[in-house]
Parts: structure tokens; sequence; C-alpha cells
């Protein structure tokens, strides 16, 4: 493992690239230190002791802390993520979006552009909400903005746009010419960087005996094999085989060969998560600002522990899940596309029935994935209601953790194969899991 970690440095241009990444990565956590001016940041502090179930804590784990402290980069990557996620779901109801999506090169770089139009956007009406929101403020008598007004209103979206169009042009120079995946790795850096705090906050527990012994070791081990089941989960494939008729064009003969379409057990990855836990949080949220006898009820429902609480999560995860595969992968497409090659899947007919074939296939193994997103997403506050401990492993940060890891562990290990070394992992290809 250590040898085939060494050929790393030895390509030229994967050191360049890494090292790269790595830059503008302590670039990005610098910055999140920065903080926003005409904020009280002990008030601040205070509010977020009290938040940290609402919209609020939730966006503050994908800053890596940075919403928290209300620094210049607070919004983080997330007015992005949700500007890419907006036009794919218009571009399953709008057909002029829909057919730039097709287009190859040109749509995508069309797309892009109406997504970094859609991020400004979504981080000014943010960026002002924030603003207002934090104006009201007071925390035992002492306000969060000592100088509210326009301009502060002014000062402060303006100041976190900026942020926000400067870490999206962070993670585009990642992609392009770092290890790649930079939205990605932005919100992994900002997520990894919270597990030297929960280490160290769990020896604290075990130190002063808040933990005993035996509940710390049942959590380590509990942890290494959620880890390995999100690993084969993510790598998950279930491979429908495709058999493709020859046909001769001139003097050659094409076709003829065989392979398989490889239908992911997670297809929506971590968006049913974001979605869910979104929604959910969204009543505390509003029960911090409107005072009202209903709100607060239904905010006690939906608290973390109790049952309905669970089951909504659950059930939203499942639907979301279900919702998001269907816009990210079309059978009828797919089925149109192999008929147009003369491809077939062994002993049904193109067509039609290869659609429907392709839809119960997934509509099964997409079952799996649901089940298998709500069970790691309800993990930690199910240890945190039994054991009675802080529990900081599990839900959407691990699968984002993980999902990553892979990710860019497999574009390193392109490189090193492209140069003809042996890859990351000696014996191990990542490649998806047959199921």
């Amino acid at each position: 493992m250590m040898g085939q970690a060494v050929n790393i440095f030895r390509v030229p241009e994967l050191r360049k690239r890494i090292f790269y990444s790595c830059l503008l990565l302590i670039v990005y956590r610098i910055g999140s230190h920065v903080p926003t001016p005409g904020i009280d940041a002990e008030a601040l502090t205070a509010l977020f002791s009290r938040v940290g179930g609402t919209l609020f804590g939730f966006l503050d784990l994908f800053s890596g802390g940075a919403f928290r402290r209300l620094s210049v980069l607070a919004l983080g990557i997330m007015p992005y993520i949700s500007a890419s996620i907006i036009l794919q779901l218009l571009a399953v109801v709008i057909p002029a979006l829909e057919r730039l999506s097709k287009e190859g090169e040109a749509g995508r770089k069309k797309i892009t552009q109406y997504t970094r139009y859609g991020t400004v956007f979504l981080s000014a009406v943010q960026g002002l909400g924030i603003a207002i929101g934090l104006e009201h403020q007071d925390v035992g008598g002492r306000l969060v903005v000592p100088d509210p007004g326009w301009g502060f209103r002014f000062t402060t979206t303006l100041t976190l746009v900026a942020g926000t169009i400067f870490l999206m042009w962070i993670g585009e120079q990642i992609s392009e010419r770092g290890i790649g995946n930079g939205i990605s790795l932005l919100i992994f850096a900002g997520i990894i960087v919270r597990l030297p705090e929960a280490i160290t906050a769990s020896f604290q527990l075990l130190r002063t005996g808040e933990m005993a012994i035996y509940v710390f070791l049942f959590l380590a081990a509990l942890m290494v094999a959620v880890v390995a089941g999100v690993i084969v989960m993510t790598l998950g494939q279930r491979r429908v085989p495709v058999q493709y008729a020859k046909r001769m064009v001139g003097r050659r003969v094409y076709g003829g060969q065989s392979t398989h379409i490889p239908l992911r057990v997670n297809t929506a990855g971590v968006i049913p998560v974001i979605f869910a836990a979104s929604i959910l949080v969204f009543p505390a949220t509003i029960a911090q600002f409107v005072k009202f006898d209903m709100v607060q009820a239904v905010t006690a429902a939906l608290a973390p522990g109790r049952w309905l609480y669970f089951l909504l999560y659950a059930a939203s995860i499942i639907f979301f899940t279900y919702f998001y595969t269907a816009i990210v992968f079309k059978p009828d497409d797919v089925a149109d596309n192999m008929k147009k090659y003369g491809g077939f899947i062994p002993g049904i007919r193109p067509g039609p029935k290869t659609a429907d074939y392709l839809e119960n296939v997934l509509d099964r193994i997409t079952l799996v994935g649901a089940m298998y997103l709500a069970a790691i997403s309800i993990l930690p506050e199910t240890l945190i209601l039994w054991t009675n401990v802080p529990f900081f492993f599990g839900g959407t940060s691990l699968l984002i953790v993980v999902g990553v890891a892979l990710d860019t562990v497999q574009q390193v290990e392109a490189h090193l194969l492209m140069r003809h070394y042996e890859g990351f992992l000696k014996k191990t290809r990542l490649k998806g899991r047959t199921w």
C-alpha cells in the first residue's frame, strides 16, 4: 500500500495537481476564519449554541464551521449545489433545457453558465435574508448586530455573495487544474475538519467517566463496520447484460460484443438525505422567529429522538431517493439508444419492453439503496438516544466523506494507470460491486 502511494509523487503532473488542490483547500480553510464586518462574535456564538438543530446548524455542517462564525465564506458552496439541483429539476419540465443538456460540450457550458447565474442569485437572496434575520437577534440583551441598517445589509450581502463566487471559482480550479471533484472536495474539507474535535471530545468523555470503556469500544467497532457497509453500498451495482448485434459498414464488421449497463444501488447519492434533512429542520428554524403555540408544538413533535421524527425522516429519504433516481436515470432514453445501435438485453425485446425491464430492475435495487440511506441517516440519533453520549459519526457527513474519498482515489488511480503505474490499490480496482 505504501509503495503504491509513493508512485503518486513519481508522476510530475499528478504531484503538481495534488499540491495545487491542497493549496486551494488551505486558502479555503483560511477564508472560513475571516469574519464578516459588523457582527458581535460573542453574541453570534451564543446564538448558534441554541440553534444547532435548525437549518442554520445544517448549513454550518457544509460550510465547515464558517456559518457559525459568519465568515466571508459563511454560505459555503451550498448555493452552487442548490442551483445545480434546481437546473436538473427544471430540465425535466422545460424542453429547452432538456435539449440543451443533450447538446454535448456546448450545452454543458451553457448549463454551467446558467448555474453560475443561479448561484449568484441564490447567494444574494440568502445573504440578504441572513443579514435581516441577524439584525433582530438579541442574546441575553446583547444584539448580534450592534449597528443594524441598510449599510450592514448591503455590506453583508455583498461579502457573502463574493465569498460564494470565490468558492465556486476554487472548486472549478480544483476540477480543471487539480485532482478533480472540486466542489465535492470543498464539502469534504468542511466536514473532515471537525473530525479532530470530535475525537478529542470522545476521549474527554472517556477520561472523565461520562462514557464507559465498553461503550467506547462498541462505538469504535460500529464505526468500522458502518464505513465498510457504506463503501460496499456506494460501489454496489446491478450489471444488466447487453449484447450488440453484428452489422456491416462497408467492408468492416462492427458490433457483436457483450457488455453491461451498470445500475448503481445508490443512484441518487446523498441528495435524498440533504432534501429530507432540510425539510425536517425547517419547522425548528421557523420556531426561532415565530412563537405561535402550533409552531412550537410541531417543532417539539419533530425534535430528534421522537418517533415521528424517525418515521418522517425515513419516509422522506425513501421518497426522495425514488424521485431523484427517476430524474437522473431514464430507462426510455437508454432503451432507445440501445435499439439505435443494435443492442439488446438477452431474452428481452428491444424498445418499450427493454425500458420496462430496466425500470423494474431499477425499482428493486433503489428500494435497497433507499433503506440503506435511511438506516445510515438515522443511526447517529438512535445511538445518541440509546447510549446517551454524543455520536459524531454517521448520517449525511459520513455518506459525503466516503463518497468523495472513493471518487478521489479513483481519480488518482486513473492518473497512475495512464502512466503505466500500478493503481493506488495494488490488487484491487475501485470498480462497482456486482449485485
